[in-house]
C-alpha cells in the first residue's frame, strides 16, 4: 500500500509505485491532468491495493475520460467502502452497457438506500424495463420528497420512449411539457425530438419544433424538409443512451451555479461512457470542462461533434468558447466571425464574438458585433443587456458621445436595472459631466442593489469627487469591506481617506491595492504610497 515518504528528501525509486503516485500529485498541482492520469494510472497499476492511489486515480479518470481506469479504481474503492455517490452511476452505465439487467437493478436499489441521486431512480428503473423487453413508463411518487426533482426529467424520458416504441401521441405530449420546463436555450432538446419524429413520418410535427430563422436549427430543418433518409437522428435510445442522457443533463443542471466542484464533469463523464456518440453528452461534456478550468479536454469533446450534422453549429459555438479558455483566442475569434456571418445566424453568435473581440481590445469591432446582435429583435424588443454590452464597448473605444447615446437609451427601456444606471453614472462622473444627475443616477442604483461593492464604489467615488467627503468616506469603507481585493475600489477609498488626514490608513489602502495592481496603476500606487497624494497620483 502506498505510504508517503517520511522524509521531504526520501529518495524515491523511479519506477516506484510512490515515485508515479508523487508525480501524479504534482502534476495535479500544477494543472496538467494528462501526466497526472498517467501517472496514477501507473501508481494503480503497480500498487492495486492502495485506497489513496485509487482515490485520485477515480476523481482523475472520470475528469480526464478514462473509462477503463474509473471503473478499475472504482472497484478497489468499493470493496473499501470509499465509493463515491457519483460511483454508483458509474457502475450502473456500466451494467446497462453490458445489458447486465439483474446488476443494474441492484445497483439502482443501492443508489436510492445511499440517497444522493434517488430522484433519478424511477427513471433509471424504467430504462431497465425497456430493456428487459417489458416496458413500465416512468412513475414519480408525488410523495416522495425529491419527486419535484424526479419530475423536471421524467417527461423527457417518457417521450423518448414512447417515440421509440412508436407511440407518438404520447411522445408528442411529453416532449411539449420536456419543452415547457427547458430552462434557457432549448435548441438540442428541440433537434432531438425533431429526429426521432421526423424518422417515423412525423414531418410536419418535427418541423413545428424547429423554428424557422435560426441557424443553429438550419441544417435539421432543411434535411426534414427534403424528405432526407434520418436513420442517424431517429434510432430508438436504448437504456444506456437514456441513462446517458439522464445523468448528462443533471450534470449541466446542478454545475450552474458553480457550486459543486467537479460533479457535473463527473457525471459528464460518466454519461460519455455509457453513450459515446451521443452529441448532446459532448455539448455538456465540452461546456462543463472548459468552465471548470479543463479547456484543453473541452476542445477535445466539441471537436467529437461532426461539424456538418445537425448538431455542428451548437459544437463549432461550445468549440470557440472552449479555443478562448485554452488562450487561442485568435482561432476562437476567426470561428467566431465564421459563425456569426452565417444565414440567420442568432444573436447569441454575434454577442459571442462581441465579447471575444472586447477581451482583445478590439472594441470598435466589438460594438458592431453587438449592434448586429441587436438587429435579430424588432426596434422596441432590443434587450437592454445588448445595449449596455454595445455602449460598453464604444466607451471604452473614446466613442462617448455615442456612448452616452446607447446608453441613456438602455435606462429609458430599462429604468430600475442598477447595472446600466451605474455605468451611466460613473462614466459621467469620471468626465466630470452633469455631476448631480450623474450622482443621482449611482444613489439609485445603489438602492437597487445595496449589497454590490461595485455599485457602492461608484456611489462613494461620485460623493468624493463632488466634494461631499464625510459621505464618501464610510460608502467606499462598506465598497471595500465587500470587495477586499479589488484595486479600483482601495485605491478610491485611500484617496477619500487621504483626503480627510486618515493618512496612515490611506497608505494601508493603497498598499491593498497595491497587491493586484498592474500597468499605471501599479505605479501610481506605488508612488503615492512613498510619497503621499499629489494631483498626478489620483485615481483614474
Amino acid at each position: 500500500m502506498v505510504m508517503l515518504p517520511a522524509a521531504a528528501g526520501a529518495s524515491l525509486d523511479p519506477a516506484s509505485a510512490l515515485h508515479a503516485y508523487m508525480r501524479g500529485r504534482l502534476a495535479d498541482g500544477e494543472g496538467a491532468p494528462g501526466m497526472a492520469l498517467s501517472s496514477y494510472r501507473q501508481a494503480l497499476g503497480q500498487d492495486p491495493a492502495s485506497p489513496e492511489v485509487a482515490r485520485r486515480s477515480y476523481f482523475q479518470a472520470l475528469i480526464s475520460g478514462d473509462r477503463p481506469l474509473a471503473l478499475k479504481s472504482a472497484a478497489i474503492l468499493e470493496r473499501e467502502g470509499l465509493l463515491p455517490r457519483d460511483g454508483t452511476l458509474l457502475q450502473i452505465g456500466d451494467a446497462l452497457g453490458r445489458k447486465d439487467w439483474t446488476s443494474a437493478r441492484r445497483l439502482v436499489d443501492r443508489l436510492v438506500e445511499e440517497g444522493n441521486f434517488a430522484f433519478l431512480a424511477p427513471i433509471v428503473r424504467s430504462w431497465i424495463s425497456l430493456g428487459e423487453g417489458h416496458y413500465a413508463p416512468p412513475t414519480i411518487d408525488v410523495d416522495d420528497r425529491f419527486a419535484s426533482l424526479g419530475k423536471r426529467y421524467v417527461d423527457e424520458h417518457l417521450a423518448l420512449q414512447a417515440v421509440g416504441r412508436g407511440d407518438l401521441e404520447t411522445a408528442q405530449t411529453a416532449i411539449h411539457r420536456a419543452l415547457a420546463l427547458r430552462i434557457g436555450d432549448a435548441a438540442e432538446m428541440r433537434l432531438l425530438f425533431a429526429g426521432q419524429l421526423a424518422a417515423r413520418g412525423a414531418s410536419a410535427q418535427a418541423l413545428a419544433l424547429l423554428p424557422a430563422g435560426e441557424a443553429d436549427l438550419a441544417q435539421a430543418r432543411a434535411d426534414i424538409a427534403r424528405g432526407k433518409s434520418l436513420s442517424q437522428w431517429g434510432r430508438p435510445f436504448t437504456a444506456a443512451q437514456g441513462f446517458a442522457r439522464l445523468v448528462a443533463r443533471l450534470g449541466a443542471d446542478i454545475s450552474t451555479d458553480g457550486s459543486t466542484g467537479t460533479l457535473g464533469i463527473r457525471l459528464a463523464r460518466i454519461a460519455g461512457f455509457s453513450d459515446p456518440e451521443g452529441p448532446a453528452i459532448h455539448l455538456i461534456a465540452a461546456s462543463l470542462l472548459t468552465r471548470g478550468k479543463h479547456p484543453a479536454y473541452g476542445v477535445d469533446e466539441a471537436r467529437r461533434i461532426a461539424p456538418a450534422g445537425w448538431y455542428g453549429a451548437l459544437g463549432q459555438e461550445e468549440l470557440v468558447e472552449a479555443l478562448a479558455a485554452s488562450g487561442r483566442q485568435g482561432e476562437a475569434i476567426e470561428l467566431a466571425r465564421k459563425l456569426a456571418a452565417a444565414p440567420d445566424a442568432q444573436a447569441e453568435r454575434h454577442v459571442q464574438l462581441g465579447r471575444l473581440l472586447t477581451e482583445e481590445k478590439d472594441y470598435a469591432g466589438a460594438a458592431v458585433a453587438f449592434r448586429a446582435a441587436q438587429a435579430r429583435y424588432p426596434d422596441n424588443a432590443v434587450p437592454w443587456a445588448l445595449l449596455l454590452f454595445e455602449g460598453s464597448a464604444l466607451e471604452q473605444d473614446a466613442r462617448w458621445s455615442e456612448a452616452r447615446a446607447v446608453l441613456e437609451r438602455a435606462a429609458r427601456i430599462a429604468p430600475e436595472e442598477p447595472a446600466i444606471l451605474n455605468y451611466l453614472g460613473y462614466a459621467q462622473i469620471e468626465r466630470r459631466q452633469n455631476m448631480p444627475e450623474a450622482l443621482n443616477l449611482l444613489k439609485r442604483a445603489s438602492a437597487l442593489k445595496p449589497d454590490d461593492a461595485s455599485i457602492t464604489d461608484s456611489l462613494g467615488w461620485a460623493q468624493f469627487v463632488t466634494g461631499n467627503l464625510d459621505a464618501a468616506v464610510p460608502i467606499l469603507e462598506r465598497a471595500a469591506a465587500g470587495a477586499p481585493a479589488d484595486v479600483t475600489i482601495n485605491e478610491h477609498l485611500g484617496d477619500a481617506l487621504w483626503a480627510v488626514g486618515r493618512r496612515y490608513e490611506a497608505r494601508y489602502a493603497w498598499r491593498a491595492a497595491a497587491v493586484f495592481a498592474e500597468g499605471a496603476a501599479a505605479g501610481r500606487l506605488a508612488a503615492k504610497t512613498i510619497e503621499g497624494m499629489k494631483p498626478d497620483y489620483a485615481a483614474r
